[in-house]
């Protein structure tokens, strides 16, 4: 029977990495491949066990959606859906248990942890299997440009990708409030600034209460919407030291830069005061009921959370903003690849082939729609040429059922909100269509250390904890930057930049 389960233990605490090299053997009976799904196919469904990402409710596996995204690959998946809060401490405990699922759906192909167990075995290399690529045709003709590079270790490809579209987190901003308040769009970051210092000093809701929170924070500063504000300090931008190591990007002055127009938020009020400890989740509701003027997430979700403002807010409007920054434009790309479909090498060989197929075929234009739209007249109806979604196609087609397959590559994938109008939509990919002109792509977002992948770790809660004491006025920013300095003159932080350096040289050919 076809199965989803969800984790929801709360675990705290660093998890060291003791994971063994080959992880084992399996002598199950590999099935008939998904790829082999069609009219009269009797084949026995391929059965695959998933650990995967859960950004919705949990999903009924039955439900008309995923029995047909089943039928259609004559697949049965049993998935591990983990909440994308939890998300990569869940990850870091799997990895550290070697107790590992068929398939690994991984956020990102750079995390520490997941490279470790790569170069410990855990994983198939799937670059034998894939060859040319003659044999996977979506694999070959439906990716991100360089997609499957991005998946590389050590020359070697260990995943397919999920494939996400460029333009995806947005800095968003109430334009109804704006207009309201007869505030001119921001189009730099200190307008920016002062156009939420003056709608939080008001009373842009009309409800007596100047209790209107300025730009949400979580788990960190701001989460997805970080490196967008960092690429406006020129943080995104390769920056090496003396040495010619290329220093990581929150490690760099320029990032030091972005902390001072934190700090310079929360003291005015308009950075929430629990930036560091607030859950995606409360950060998410606080902003759909019409708590807050600013946030940053995927532009896909304006028109949904657009809706659930109106009901207590009937003029809510959400814009995307395009700022500049000192040192460029605050916004983010992404590569096109959102981490990757990782094998165990707990699983036969024969059984492999069949796994790659089955991402193959969820590669194709037909799997992706489904995956965006689901089934006309039951998901969704054509309206004016655009599919648009019905409450059921809201409930079942969402973020997390783009979860089980590669899908091919789209433009507006992370733009168009399915439940939208055309005009909506068009609208929507006008406002941000100079995105994929301006913005930049983080490069640690590809390039990778071994010697950072075993050192970080041991500084990364302590970073973490002197951004929020400098932003909240613990430490002053001198303080901040010499503890910065310090991390970086250290010789296992140089040998790490080195390496950086080789690495994007190697990928970018600069």
């Amino acid at each position: 029977m076809t199965t989803s389960r969800t984790w929801t233990a709360s675990v705290s605490g660093v998890v060291a990495l003791s994971l063994l090299a080959g992880c084992g053997g399996n002598d199950g009976q590999s099935q008939t491949p998904g790829a082999a799904a069609g009219a009269g196919n009797t084949s026995k469904p391929l059965e695959i066990k998933m650990f995967a990402g859960l950004y919705n409710e949990v999903p009924d596996m039955k439900n008309a959606f995923w029995t047909e995204w089943q039928k259609r690959t004559n697949s049965k998946l049993d998935i591990e859906w983990v909440p994308d809060g939890d998300l990569n401490t869940k990850l870091d405990l799997l990895l550290a248990s070697a107790d590992l699922p068929e398939v690994l759906a991984a956020p990102s192909a750079v995390r520490p942890t997941l490279l470790n167990a790569v170069r410990s075995g855990a994983f198939w290399d799937l670059t034998p299997f894939l060859g040319d690529l003659s044999e996977y045709p979506n694999l070959k003709n439906n990716l991100a440009k360089d997609a499957l590079k991005y998946l590389t270790v050590d020359g070697k490809i260990y995943a397919v990708p999920r494939s996400r579209s460029r333009i995806d987190p947005g800095i968003k901003i109430r334009k109804d409030w704006l207009d309201k308040l007869s505030i001119p769009v921001p189009k730099t970051l200190d307008e920016y600034a002062a156009a939420l210092k003056k709608i939080v000093e008001s009373d842009p809701d009309g409800n007596g209460k100047k209790d209107t929170l300025g730009l949400i924070g979580n788990e960190i500063i701001v989460k997805d919407a970080d490196p967008s504000f960092a690429a406006g300090f020129g943080a995104l931008d390769p920056t090496y030291n003396a040495e010619g190591g290329m220093i990581e990007s929150r490690l760099t002055p320029q990032y030091s830069d972005a902390v001072a127009f934190y700090k310079k938020l929360f003291d005015d009020g308009i950075l929430s005061k629990e930036f560091a400890v607030m859950k995606k989740t409360q950060a998410e509701e606080l902003y759909k009921t019409g708590r807050a003027a600013s946030y940053g997430r995927s532009v896909w979700w304006d028109n949904e959370w657009e809706t659930a403002i109106k009901k207590v807010q009937p003029d809510a409007q959400i814009l995307n903003l395009h700022l500049k920054g000192p040192k460029g434009d605050a916004i983010e790309l992404q590569t096109g690849v959102s981490g990757g479909y990782y094998i165990s090498k707990k699983v036969p060989e024969a059984k492999v082939k069949e796994l790659l197929k089955y991402f193959d075929q969820t590669a194709s234009n037909e799997l992706t729609d489904l995956a965006y739209y689901g089934i006309e007249g039951i998901h969704y109806k054509l309206v004016d040429g655009q599919k648009v979604l019905n409450d059921q196609g809201i409930k079942e087609v969402n973020t997390t059922s783009k979860g089980a397959g590669v899908l091919a590559y789209s433009k507006w994938g992370k733009v168009e909100s399915a439940s939208g109008s055309k005009a909506y939509n068009d609208a929507k990919k006008k406002e941000v269509e100079i995105f994929d002109e301006v913005g930049k792509v983080n490069p640690f977002n590809y390039t990778v250390s071994n010697t950072w992948n075993s050192t970080w770790p041991k500084y990364e809660n302590e970073w973490k904890a002197n951004v929020t004491k400098a932003i909240v006025g613990q430490i002053t920013l001198d303080e901040y930057k010499a503890y910065v300095d310090k991390i970086n003159n250290t010789p296992e932080m140089k040998k790490a930049y080195k390496e950086f350096t080789e690495s994007y040289k190697s990928f970018t050919g600069k």
